[in-house]
């Protein structure tokens, strides 16, 4: 975080952020998903930029997703403590260049195969909160949230098309895009991937709350080490999927409501106007940070007690896509990869809006900047100790509809 002054500003661009699109058709019903090189967006942003989709394309704006891929190499599109204003003409362009993309997948529709592969990444992810964690090689129904996990499996939707046309490659890794810390904006470590295979492929981000890219060795890992662990795997993917059977394409959407830890909320508020000179580091992060904090939740309506997030599901033959807006924990990304009805679930983070960390309890507990500290950049209340659990369970719901 970055006192008013200091902040991080981009100087130069290492690497050309992107908004790309896929574009779907099957029989009568169409969607498209973007994915865009930016932290984050607003629920409002995200509402406008599917309003705009439909504008240009005629897909419905409940049918478009609104990805960020949450490269911490680029602005973001909701406002956050500590890291400055949203820009208009940031947000403009983003709006212009989605658009484009948006339109451009649909007039570039043709019939397809579409593959599903998947390989496991050896070094290319780590759980960034503890020393030791058990994979989804481990996971099994009876696993729980009272271990860390790490998911190193990445998937991969590969489209042959017909009519000459170039083939599409779109894949699903968890990774937090940190890697640089400079002045540079671009993708991050995505980036390095994307150059290297063609087609250039388009990136869906997992579920990354407790992990970081790399081998652990360096917390924020190394990008180029990083992208050699992934591409040979993505390659893997791309050349031995199985075909996937599409005979319908289905969307169903839903909102989850978060419950706030009023209690928590109360307190903190109470804490920093009894003994402000005590919140100087730690959850506080710094006297300054302390301070904004303590404004903006002074404004906190003390009705509102949850917060209602977007979430969709989106079928395509026995591969299932699952959208949210949360920075979840690696064990519930699992939990539902394992409980769902499909053979193939793509748990999509960031998605249509930002919530910022949804924790195990044991973060909570721990005082983890995730669970505690997160919140208050977001300006919200923190979250329950079992706010992941309910919107995993929610999650769950909604494939087995899909399903």
């Amino acid at each position: 975080h970055y006192a008013p002054g200091k902040e991080r500003k981009v100087t130069a661009i290492r690497q050309a952020p992107k908004a790309r699109a896929l574009a779907l058709r099957v029989n009568d019903t169409s969607a498209i998903v973007l994915s865009i090189d930016i932290l984050c967006f607003s629920r409002e942003i995200a509402a406008e930029l599917q309003k705009r989709v439909e504008q240009a394309t005629g897909v419905p704006a409940a049918h478009v997703r609104a990805c960020a891929t949450h490269t911490h190499g680029m602005p973001s599109l909701l406002p956050l403590l500590q890291w400055g204003s949203v820009s208009d003409a940031f947000r403009d362009l983003v709006y212009a260049r989605a658009t484009e993309a948006a339109k451009a997948a649909m007039d570039d529709l043709s019939e397809a195969d579409c593959y599903i592969g998947s390989q496991r990444v050896e070094g290319g992810n780590s759980n960034r909160t503890v020393k030791t964690w058990k994979t989804d090689a481990d996971f099994t129904a009876q696993s729980t949230d009272d271990e860390r996990w790490l998911d190193t499996l990445l998937q991969a939707l590969y489209f042959q098309r017909a009519d000459n046309k170039k083939p599409l490659l779109w894949y699903h890794f968890c990774a937090h895009p940190v890697c640089y810390q400079d002045t540079q904006a671009g993708p991050d470590w995505p980036g390095i991937v994307a150059e290297g295979i063609e087609p250039g492929p388009g990136f869906l981000q997992g579920h990354i709350g407790d992990v970081n890219p790399g081998d652990g060795k360096k917390w924020i890992g190394e990008p180029m080490q990083t992208a050699q662990a992934i591409a040979p795997a993505l390659h893997h993917a791309m050349g031995h999927g199985d075909i996937v059977e599409v005979d319908d394409l289905k969307i169903v959407n839903a909102t989850v409501d978060l419950p706030f830890d009023m209690d928590r909320f109360k307190a903190d508020i109470e804490f920093h106007k009894t003994q402000p000179e005590k919140c100087k580091d730690g959850v506080w992060v710094d006297e300054g940070f302390a301070k904004a904090w303590s404004e903006i939740a002074a404004q906190w309506n003390m009705n509102t007690t949850s917060y209602t997030a977007p979430i969709s599901a989106m079928r395509l033959g026995s591969v299932a896509l699952l959208f949210h807006p949360a920075e979840l924990y690696s064990f519930y990304g699992l939990q539902l990869r394992t409980a769902a009805p499909f053979s193939n679930v793509l748990t999509v983070g960031y998605c249509d809006d930002f919530v910022g960390y949804l924790t195990d309890p044991k973060a909570y507990t721990n005082n983890e900047y995730a669970a505690v500290v997160v919140p208050k950049i977001l300006g919200l209340p923190p979250f329950t100790t079992g706010s992941a659990r309910h919107l995993t369970a929610q999650c769950q719901s909604l494939l087995s509809k899909l399903a």
